[in-house]
């Protein structure tokens, strides 16, 4: 079984991310709940205070007892302290003797009009919240010679925020468990496809082109399988098409082989009754030759093409005299065939820039492969022009091409009728090499067809508005 790296890897990542958010909303929520606990409870000590020190200014004796009552209910200890910070009085809990929370610079702070509040640690340990305020005499027109110290304890206050604090734990460690289980889940899902790929891909590398992936989602993945399924389909095309060609190669390079053996032994040893037979045998000999001659300079061009070092010398062209010369090299083989070969151009096709040679090729090529897959009726070029491009077109009455073969016709090795192939002659490299040299010229091959009917091709190069130089140009 192979390890899921992929969902291991998309799982970690998922759940630091989980993670990362979980401690911050943990934190903030922890800091929001801190401090406003905190900020209430300095609000509520400030109030008490001040409302201690209106009291605290009072002579009245009442007045003393009520601040003293105040004080133990409100579990609250007050310290009174004179302008040189010494202690005069108080009243609380608190350690009378410890006054480590009575600093100079406070001191002058209050008794310079202002209010102090802040948090205090005693020896012990315990922490308090720490408030003092002037106390305002009323026969010194407010200037004041003594002050008051309020100290509260936040025992309750930290047992809340320690209370709070073990509830988002909790509820945080709750959520990570719950998350956990779902990246797990969520990182299977995910990663399922594209180990089903790996899984695809790795047969298909063995050979196993039947490979097929289920597509099951409009997504990027469901692309990717799509993908990954026509590079199947490619392969195998590529692969049957391959073994077709050698299949017809080996045929093709047996079949001259063969006769110009067999011939050239009959000549060489005399076995012919007459000079008649003998020249029939040296026509055999040299038609054959020329057939496989033909072959080879085909792979010789798929050879150039595979390694892009076709030339093609770049000039201005008039394509009805190269199509009028294509016409007269074929002549022979449609009257051989018994086929009529109907011409018509266009007299004024303006000139177009291409090679020349080249271009003769692709129509012979082109021609050839109409006659080759033609029984009977008449192949029919046509060249007509007009302001933008020069168009040959090139139409049989042969077999016709199946709808489905038409998007793989221009693919090196493919043979449309494989099972007629040899009867027809041809290795499949005639239109590729064709549908090469046309695109090496800006030019554009389309073709239709209809089985039993016949093909049509219409090949198309734009036309230039100015001539320029003549030069070379290679792939």
């Amino acid at each position: 079984m192979i390890h899921n790296r992929i969902g291991t890897k998309l799982g970690l990542w998922m759940i630091s991310l989980f993670l990362i958010v979980l401690v911050f909303l943990g934190v903030t929520i922890d800091r929001m709940f801190t401090n406003f606990h905190y900020s209430e409870m300095r609000n509520n000590y400030y109030e008490m205070t001040a409302h201690f020190v209106t009291m605290a200014s009072s002579k009245e004796l009442a007045a003393e007892q009520s601040l003293d009552a105040f004080a133990d209910f409100s579990e609250v200890s007050m310290f009174f302290i004179s302008s040189q910070g010494e202690v005069t009085a108080h009243s609380g809990s608190h350690d009378p003797t410890d006054h480590s929370f009575i600093r100079e610079k406070d001191v002058e702070q209050i008794f310079s009009g202002q209010s102090v509040s802040f948090t205090h640690t005693d020896p012990d340990g315990n922490r308090y919240l720490v408030t003092g305020m002037a106390i305002p005499r009323e026969d010194s027109k407010g200037v004041s010679d003594s002050a008051l110290y309020v100290l509260a304890s936040t025992q309750h206050a930290d047992e809340s925020i320690a209370s709070i604090r073990r509830l988002l734990i909790l509820s945080g460690f709750g959520a990570f468990l719950l998350a956990l289980g779902f990246v797990w889940i969520a990182a299977q899902v995910l990663s399922r496809p594209l180990l089903q790929m790996q899984r695809a891909t790795r047969k298909i590398a063995a050979g196993n082109l039947q490979t097929r992936l289920p597509i099951r989602s409009n997504d990027e993945i469901g692309s990717l399988a799509g993908a990954i399924n026509d590079l199947a389909k490619d392969l195998q095309r590529y692969q049957d098409t391959r073994q077709e060609f050698f299949a017809n190669i080996s045929h093709e390079l047996r079949t001259p082989i063969t006769y110009l053996e067999g011939y050239a032994k009959v000549v060489k040893e005399k076995l012919y009754t007459s000079e008649e037979e003998k020249d029939k045998y040296l026509d055999i000999i040299q038609e054959e030759a020329v057939r496989l001659q033909r072959l080879v300079n085909d792979l010789f061009e798929l050879a150039k093409m595979e390694e892009g070092k076709i030339s093609l010398t770049l000039e201005w062209i008039d394509l009805t005299e190269i199509v009028r010369s294509a016409v007269r090299k074929m002549e022979w083989r449609v009257k051989e065939k018994g086929l009529k070969l109907l011409a018509n151009y266009d007299s004024n096709a303006p000139l177009i820039q291409g090679d020349g040679l080249r271009m003769e090729q692709i129509i012979i090529n082109m021609l050839d492969n109409a006659v080759r897959y033609t029984e009977s009726g008449k192949i029919t070029i046509t060249l007509r022009s007009d302001h933008k491009q020069v168009k040959v077109t090139i139409e049989d009455t042969g077999i016709g091409i199946p709808e489905e073969e038409i998007p793989y016709l221009f693919e090196r090795f493919y043979r449309v009728e494989k099972s007629r192939s040899r009867q027809h002659g041809g290795t499949g490299l005639g239109l590729a090499i064709a549908k090469k040299l046309i695109d090496l010229q800006g030019g554009e091959i389309r073709v239709s067809s209809t089985v039993g009917v016949g093909t049509r091709f219409d090949i198309c190069f734009p036309v230039r508005e100015s001539m320029g130089e003549d030069h070379d140009e290679k792939d």
